[in-house]
């Protein structure tokens, strides 16, 4: 068996290259034994070494390990664990979808066994799912025209997040538990996101009072309700409906009427507005830059991540024989390597968009043109992120924009809180999201504490300030760690093993934070939002001092910015 290498983790992979000469086996998922407590992939070599059967592979394996294969489980496949025949009679699985136990006597199966030309996509039923799309779309269109503008927000947040989660609880404990799939949740996220951004958007175009609204509010609002194109065309439209990201009504409407290229831009002194009359920019450069960033993130992810996992931070003889400096090191290692595949795929999102030509954001002060209107991230700022404020500044950034609008500046108590635990029922029904957003809660607070009460004194000399942003910088990435672990764990158990495991350290640390430090007492519009909300503008820069801020409007959007991108907003503050 040892030559056949055998992994712990278990293998997404399709078709194996070495099966070519066997059509009658069209392997299309991977089981792993739990042999001695340890979860091994049966690998390929298995089906090569038997002649191409799944039954012979099976039967070796286990003759090698009979004793020791207590368990038998089924490691990627979304249409679930369940017993089935398939079409030929041939084989039959071991596991029951109710119970998810070993059915003893009975050999797992590895392999749908089909007639040649035949395909697990023309007997897959997961085209039907992409159905929740325009159900959910369509349902929630039939709410805003037939509901009054006073109440639509509500009813359309209610049943467009329900329904997300009613679909989230069917696929995570009906059909998938514990497996990172490309289902249609991740596109239905995205939808619900735009759903209940338009809602509010009307709501606040259509109902409220000029006076009442915010700057950013008043930028975005709607005036009109849209018409069933437009509705559809924005919410499902093919440049976002897979990864997104999100973007505001009206600047996809600027961008799909050909005015999104001709914007105007204050001179230098401040005054007069000068409109750039110049072709419409190319985004090819931003494009090609945006295309080697998402190889190269894809190469990390591929090289580096299977051999950093989060869950080793877990694993009994580690936490014996590592000391706590290696621990806090492999901590922080191994959440790096986890961030690559989030860079690609929304990096490769904002380029696609870009490559239709949405996203332009104006002209920077030299001129050069801006392809930053739906970026989701700025990955130099995350990496050297000295706050906590900081890093979610510049990750995720139209979620947590999104965030911003629907609940942060609209929610009449505990805003904080109730920003976080949305951002978790937004993720997903894993408990794993519940204890990191909790968690964040916790960190963001007392991180702005220590911020507001600590950093005016290390601002000069140089090297003082230089030393504070060291310090700052290994305990920010430290606690980001320590926060998102059950964020990739999932489950209670492990999360709660890995929390344990360091004493819950930072929580407490936290705790003691907010009850000891004073807190300062800020206008809602201001330390508030900042939570979730980029700075605009040069001057917050220089007054918090941290390296590249982030530099995205508080709207983030072309259809509400004033000449020159001026700073006509709160600026947050910590």
């Amino acid at each position: 068996m040892g030559s056949c290498g055998l992994q712990r983790s278990p293998a997404m992979v399709g078709v194996d290259p070495r099966l070519q000469g066997h059509p009658q086996v069209l392997p299309s998922f991977l089981y792993t034994v739990k042999i001695q407590d340890e979860q091994r992939v049966i690998p390929p070599c298995f089906y090569e070494r038997h002649g191409g059967s799944q039954r012979n592979s099976v039967e070796a394996l286990a003759a090698n390990s009979h004793e020791e294969s207590t368990k038998v489980f089924k490691s990627f496949d979304g249409t679930g664990l369940r017993d089935k025949e398939e079409e030929k009679g041939q084989l039959r699985g071991v596991l029951n979808a109710r119970s998810r136990k070993p059915l003893l006597g009975k050999l797992p199966l590895m392999a749908s066994v089909v007639s040649p030309g035949h395909t697990e996509a023309q007997s897959s039923p997961r085209g039907r799912y992409a159905l929740h799309f325009l159900v959910q779309s369509g349902i929630s269109y039939c709410i805003m025209i037939t509901t009054g503008v006073e109440s639509t927000h509500r009813y359309c947040f209610v049943f467009a997040l329900g329904y997300l989660t009613a679909c989230q609880i069917t696929r995570v404990y009906i059909f998938d538990y514990g497996q990172y799939s490309a289902d249609f949740s991740g596109p239905m996220m995205i939808i619900t996101q735009k759903i209940t951004s338009l809602a509010y958007e009307i709501h606040d175009g259509m109902f409220r009072k000029e006076e009442d609204l915010t700057p950013s509010q008043r930028g975005l609002a709607v005036r009109r309700m849209p018409s069933l194109l437009e509705y559809v065309s924005y919410t499902c439209n093919f440049m976002g409906i897979l990864a997104g990201p999100l973007c505001s009504y009206k600047d996809y409407i600027t961008f799909i009427e050909g005015r999104a290229y001709h914007r105007a831009q204050s001179g230098p002194n401040q005054k007069e507005a000068v409109l750039w009359e110049r072709a419409d920019p190319s985004p090819k450069a931003a494009v090609m830059h945006k295309l080697l960033v998402c190889v190269l993130s894809l190469l990390v992810h591929l090289t580096i991540c299977s051999a950093l996992p989060v869950d080793y931070n877990i694993d009994e003889k580690f936490l014996a024989t590592a000391s706590w400096p290696t621990r806090v090191a492999y901590l922080y290692v191994s959440l790096l390597a986890a961030r690559p595949k989030y860079y690609f795929a929304w990096t490769l999102a904002d380029a696609i968009n870009n490559a239709a030509g949405f996203g332009f954001r104006g002209y920077d002060g030299n001129g050069e043109a801006r392809w930053d209107l739906v970026s989701n991230l700025r990955i130099p700022q995350i990496e050297m992120s000295t706050s906590f404020k900081m890093f979610l500044d510049n990750w995720n950034i139209q979620t947590a924009l999104w965030l911003k609008r629907v609940c942060y500046e609209r929610a009449s108590f505990s805003p904080t809180v109730q920003t976080f635990f949305l951002s978790a029922v937004w993720h997903g029904v894993y408990p794993g999201y519940y204890l990191t957003f909790l968690t964040g809660v916790l960190m963001t607070l007392a991180a702005r504490a220590m911020r507001n009460n600590f950093r005016s004194y290390f601002t000069e000399p140089t090297q003082l300030k230089l030393c504070y942003d060291i310090i700052t910088w290994t305990v920010t990435q430290v606690a980001v760690s320590y926060t998102v672990v059950p964020f990739v764990l999932l489950s209670v158990k492990p999360s709660f093993t890995f929390y344990s495991s360091w004493y819950y350290c930072l929580h407490i640390c936290g705790i003691l934070v907010l009850l000891l430090l004073p807190v300062k007492k800020t206008r809602k519009g201001e330390t508030a939002h900042a939570v979730f909300q980029p700075s605009p503008c040069k001057k917050s820069e220089d007054r918090d001092g941290s390296p590249g801020r982030n530099s995205f409007p508080t709207t983030n959007s072309i259809a509400s910015q004033v000449p020159g991108g001026g700073c006509r907003l709160w600026s947050p503050q910590q």
